[in-house]
């Protein structure tokens, strides 16, 4: 049987996305058990409907999406304030959501996100997904491998129990349990780099406590069985607000970064569509819209961007 190039190439590549995947950044990771951290739906609902769908990009899409009604996207929905499950442990909310649905309107489409565990969800674009829309930070591993349309700028940010009461710092990790979720750039290479250090100055290694939902590893954090965590920047902050008083930071954001919308690397076409639609959602509005709705305006970008230089 004769197997299409850009198949091919798909399949050539889905070794190297898939340990991509489990070593970069978020992104984030689910297996749809659990979702908000205290069980708290959206603070309003989107209504993709109010997004007018523009029949000039349309004609735009690639001929084996112009006639597919539905967007697929694949998202790790346990990264609560961007991808994450309502309170019926169903149904995936989330600022990274609603900017799906908006992009499926735009396109005359309805978007269908899928929960997936992280580490799956790049291997699987344009075959199973046509857009990964999981938080993932766009570094030059990744980068080779998909395409991306920059969308949101986040940083690295830790917690520590309210008060500090191990006393930790960002200079005495070494021998402390620090969780973080699979396949994060705070897995890896952060707190992996932090670990070897320690092991080189003859301390202690870092015990890394790697969780597929960062659900797990706040609730690690406010039950005291790890010393602190480490996530995106709006992750953090969204689990001091969810805790109740229970967490506080430690440090301040480094790292920032873009993040992106991920596309299969063959599909270019496409990968230029949806840099139109984040733009055209940023100029009129809709963008912006959904970001206040998810307090998270901060992370907001000007200009989405179709493989932006990586740092």
């Amino acid at each position: 049987m004769q197997i299409s190039t850009r198949l091919t190439v798909r399949l050539a590549t889905v070794a190297a996305v898939a340990a991509l995947a489990m070593t970069g950044c978020t992104t984030a990771s689910q297996d749809g058990g659990s979702g908000s951290s205290n069980g708290a739906s959206a603070p309003a609902t989107f209504d993709p409907s109010t997004v007018a769908k523009d029949d000039a990009l349309i004609a735009l899409l690639p001929a084996a999406l112009k006639d597919k009604a539905t967007i697929d996207v694949g998202s790790d929905t346990s990264y609560e304030p961007a991808e994450f499950l309502d309170k019926d442990g169903q149904t995936p909310i989330g600022y990274d959501v609603d900017l799906a649905k908006a992009i499926a309107a735009t396109l005359g489409k309805k978007a269908v996100v899928h929960t997936a565990d992280f580490s799956s969800i790049l291997p699987k674009l344009g075959t199973v997904y046509d857009l990964g829309m999981s938080s993932f930070t766009i570094n030059p591993e990744r980068s080779k491998a998909v395409n991306f349309v920059s969308y949101f700028n986040a940083g690295v940010l830790w917690a520590v129990q309210k008060g500090n009461p191990k006393g930790i710092t960002m200079d005495n990790l070494c021998g402390k349990k620090v969780g973080v979720q699979t396949g994060t750039v705070e897995e890896d290479p952060d707190v992996k780099d932090r670990s070897a250090k320690c092991v080189a100055a003859g301390k202690p290694a870092i015990t890394i406590v790697s969780l597929k939902n960062q659900t797990d590893v706040t609730t690690r954090l406010v039950g005291g069985t790890i010393d602190a965590m480490s996530a995106d920047s709006p992750i953090i902050k969204n689990a001091l607000a969810k805790t109740n008083g229970q967490l506080e930071t430690l440090g301040a954001v480094y790292d920032s970064a873009q993040q992106g919308i991920a596309i299969a690397k063959t599909d270019t076409v496409f990968a230029g569509v949806v840099e139109k639609v984040m733009n055209k959602l940023i100029q009129d509005g809709t963008y912006t819209k959904i970001l206040t709705n998810w307090n998270n305006t901060d992370g907001a970008l000007p200009k989405a961007v179709l493989n932006p230089t990586a740092g």
